[in-house]
């Protein structure tokens, strides 16, 4: 049995004629002779009536108390509405189809309501199903707890449920349809030049996707790294076969497009502040104190340099205020440098390559941008920029190593 997993995103269900191409997917696939589970998203964007925000904004507009438990009951409705409008399309068209909730699916969570982790998938009724159905439509971005509780997987949920879904299932591929061609080397908002990318290892896609890149969500591609299912990221509004995310040793006669790519893509996090924390007694604890500290205070913390004598790292500018005050009210005197960008270049390739370092900064020095700090890893290098110098980063880096080819 060759068993293929397609998700759906909002935007590819959100009018009819974008339902249309949705359809034209799922025949394709049929034709070719795939057994098909589909996990679809709640329709549309903030504004729309069934998306996941407009449920939101309808609680906060109706005392904004709804319990997390009884919030996850409401949010769970939006892809059920999708999947049963997906259903009766498809049916009026001669395709048999049935929908599957995530619970109904074999989707098992913890109970951490708003953003559950998948403990198990048991997918006996999805394969059940299609005994008597060519098409199984299952909700994306809910599960159920051990207790019999609806729970959501937070944002990027049903990306999550498609990979771990195409993992339970031993799927061929899974393809994840979104309203972009695939995943490109920059976001081509800002950099007008950015190229779709053929193939990508699960390495360079999660770190693109943690460091900004929106078009998969990494919890999902770290699902499939683990169970070597290879993704694709294609558009719901084209027939082409967009990125496939896979192993390198997948890549086989793709080789030709990533020969000699030390870089894969640029990516970026704006909205950030540096924070900088010395210590002025030599005090050999304050790391200590200030990670912990932000900890208790649920204060992200990104972008960290230490040193014997303090501690550098970046918050979201909206925690700033908050990350500030507990700091002076801990006795430190921290710096703060607000609207700041974190700029990404990542790449397979990076790791023991001499001279990477170098052309980054000597791109940035060239179009007179400051580095605030810098870090890196195996696969990708990181720079502080002031937010205003950020697209000139971007557009300078994409250059330098000509990704626009």
């Amino acid at each position: 049995m060759r068993i293929l997993v397609q998700k759906f995103g909002g935007t590819s269900l959100s009018t009819s004629e974008a339902r249309a191409q949705v359809i034209n997917h799922i025949r394709r696939e049929l034709e070719a002779g795939y057994k098909l589970a589909v996990v679809v998203s709640a329709m549309g964007r903030r504004g729309e009536p069934y998306a996941t925000d407009t449920l939101l904004d309808w609680v906060g507009e109706n005392g904004d108390s709804l319990p997390a438990r009884e919030k996850d009951l409401l949010l769970c409705c939006g892809e059920i509405i999708s999947a049963t409008t997906l259903c009766s399309l498809l049916q009026s068209e001669q395709i048999k189809a049935t929908v599957l909730t995530g619970a109904q699916a074999g989707f098992r969570t913890d109970s951490h309501y708003g953003n559950a982790r998948i403990l198990d998938v048991r997918p006996d009724r999805v394969h059940a199903a299609w005994n008597d159905h060519q098409v199984v439509i299952v909700t994306g971005f809910q599960g159920v707890s051990e207790q019999g509780d609806f729970t959501t997987l937070g944002r990027g949920g049903s990306d999550t449920s498609a990979t771990a879904l195409g993992a339970a299932l031993r799927a061929e591929i899974v393809d994840i349809y979104t309203d972009v061609n695939g995943i490109l080397t920059a976001d081509p908002r800002l950099v007008e030049d950015a190229k779709p990318l053929t193939v990508v290892s699960y390495a360079e896609i999660c770190n693109m996707a943690h460091q900004g890149a929106k078009v998969i969500h990494p919890r999902a591609v770290e699902i499939a790294m683990q169970a070597q299912v290879p993704v694709r990221v294609r558009s719901t509004f084209s027939d082409e076969e967009g990125t496939l995310v896979t192993n390198p040793e997948g890549f086989k006669d793709m080789q030709a497009n990533i020969v000699d790519r030390f870089v894969t893509g640029i990516a970026y996090v704006s909205n950030v502040t540096q924070i900088t924390v010395e210590s002025q007694n030599g005090a050999y604890d304050l790391q200590l104190k200030v990670f912990k500290a932000m900890a208790q205070n649920s204060i992200s913390v990104d972008f960290i340099n230490v040193t014997p004598s303090g501690a550098v790292y970046t918050v979201f500018d909206s925690d700033a205020p908050k990350a500030l005050t507990v700091l002076e009210q801990m006795g430190f005197a921290p710096k703060s440098l607000s609207g700041c960008a974190k700029v990404s270049v990542i790449g397979g390739g990076i790791n023991g390559v001499p001279g990477i370092m170098a052309r980054i900064v000597e791109a940035l020095t060239e179009q007179e941008v400051q580095i605030l700090q810098s870090a890196d890893s195996n696969t990708t290098i990181w720079v502080l920029v002031r937010k205003e110098d950020m697209v000139r980063a971007l557009r300078a880096l994409h250059a330098k190593f000509e990704l626009h080819r």
